[in-house]
């Protein structure tokens, strides 16, 4: 007996050809709203904005920096060290109630680098060195007071788990220019992952293709991905075919079953990487200068070097999002004993990250892509534990690079104590509308519709801080 296996569509043409599921609604959210996402697997691009950005590369520290000690410096901190914070300033809830501890002072020295003249500590020092490319934003606030929700929100808009992440949106909002790869990936520097594990990076209510796909820090990126030496070739590829064709046949009076079409679609690009991710990966084929740039034959600078090399890489094959976790875990986090805590970390960041920037300009990738810096929150004025600094939602900094982003430039302003937002409040929703703008997505247009609501990244809500731009 001779078993027919008809020839697969691939996603492209299975989504052109099905009545229902994720892909139809999505289309008629996007028609009723103007929307223009994209479908999975199309190559089309919305043209609601000038967005440049067609890449986002997202470097979070997790367990928040100390925006004092890095982008935005304050010299009152030092002249009140060991006193309370004056009663000029606003007093606030922390993880630790509210505080009347003593002003920590700052061990940090400053320069102005670059024509703009931008200070960056000396904890980053080569970053400070690609100042001109930096647009700081210095009045960022969020909802948050602890890890888990301040991640949650960073990530995907709300303090409350089941929200779609930014990278799902932009997934969702553009589609892919690379079928081979993951439109979505995500590095971690450590086995340990951020507060709300991966859900910081999932789809909530959305369908789990717009997911991020998390690369691990080996041969094989991504689990199980290279198939038995015995198990390959046509063998594989027919059991593949079998597979999608018995999978099209179960799906076809169920149209509304989005996770079955993720499913499909995740098989066939299952495939695809098999061939094309390793190649991807083999950092074999840099140069010993490239390695060099990124640090990635120290120790100290290696994960995380290794990792923006990765996300340069990606980017040249039209990854749409790629986020990258430095310290994951809340390793950032640093109630006691601050300057140990973010000297190593400002150690293992600096120079990849300077790399990354000044790799990207030299092969004419940062006009196209927009690097993001930052954590959850900031830091507090006030000590913690003697030598640390609580959690700082209130008034905290990010910068953007690439993207068609003004660098050089600061936007927004902290008091004098760096506690508090006092121009140009950025909330999270703002700063999402932000990031979501350089990709050339209009956030009040880009609409899913949940339970018959339409949702947006940030949450119906958020400006786009329209001085960031060039």
């Amino acid at each position: 007996m001779t078993l027919h296996i008809e020839q697969p569509s691939n996603r492209r043409d299975f989504l052109q050809r099905a009545g229902g599921g994720f892909g139809a609604l999505a289309l008629q959210g996007m028609l009723a709203s103007e929307a223009g996402a994209a479908v999975p697997g199309s190559r089309n691009r919305p043209a609601h904005y000038f967005g440049k950005a067609k890449s986002i590369i997202f470097l979070f520290m997790d367990g928040g920096p100390s925006h004092l000690d890095t982008f935005d410096p304050k010299p009152m901190v030092n002249e009140h060290a060991g006193k309370p914070l004056p009663q000029s300033i606003e007093r606030v809830i922390t993880p630790m109630g509210v505080s009347e501890n003593p002003v920590l002072p700052t061990k940090r020295t400053w320069k102005q680098y670059g024509e703009s003249g931008l200070p960056v500590s000396n904890w980053y020092e080569h970053v400070g060195e690609m100042a001109d490319e930096l647009c700081v934003i210095r009045s960022c606030q969020a909802d948050g007071l602890n890890h888990v929700g301040s991640v949650c929100q960073m990530n995907t808009g709300s303090i409350l788990a089941g929200r779609p992440s930014l990278g799902a949106w932009v997934n969702y909002g553009l589609g892919t220019e690379n079928e081979n790869l993951p439109s979505f990936v995500v590095l971690l520097d450590n086995p340990r992952e951020p507060p709300g594990g991966s859900r910081v990076w999932g789809t909530g209510f959305m369908p789990a293709t717009y997911q991020g796909t998390r690369f691990r820090n080996a041969k094989d990126p991504v689990l199980h991905l290279s198939p038995p030496a015995s198990f390959a070739g046509d063998r594989q590829k027919n059991k593949l075919e079998f597979i999608n064709r018995l999978n099209k046949r179960h799906r076809s009076p169920r149209p509304d079953n989005g996770e079955l079409e993720a499913r499909i679609a995740a098989y066939e690009l299952a495939f695809q990487m098999q061939k094309h991710a390793p190649e991807a990966v083999d950092l074999a084929q840099e140069s010993k200068e490239t390695l060099e740039l990124y640090g990635i034959n120290d120790k100290t600078t290696k994960a995380f070097g290794r990792n923006c090399l990765l996300a340069r890489r990606l980017v040249e094959r039209s990854v749409r999002f790629i986020q990258l976790y430095s310290g994951s875990g809340s390793k950032w986090d640093a109630h006691s004993k601050i300057e140990n805590n973010h000297t190593l970390h400002c150690k293992e960041t600096d120079k990849p990250i300077a790399g990354l920037l000044r790799d990207l300009k030299q092969r004419g990738l940062l006009d196209e892509t927009l690097v993001i810096w930052g954590g959850e929150f900031g830091r507090t004025p006030m000590s913690e534990k003697g030598d640390g600094r609580d959690h700082n939602p209130y008034g905290f900094t990010m910068w953007l690079a690439g993207g068609g982003v003004k660098g050089g430039h600061i936007v927004g302003a902290t008091d004098d104590f760096g506690m508090h937002a006092v121009e140009g409040h950025a909330h999270v929703h703002d700063l999402h509308a932000t990031f979501m703008a350089a990709a050339g997505i209009d956030h009040e247009k880009l609409i899913y519709h949940h339970q018959g609501r339409p949702e947006r990244a940030t949450v119906n809500e958020g400006t786009v801080i329209e001085d960031v731009f060039a």
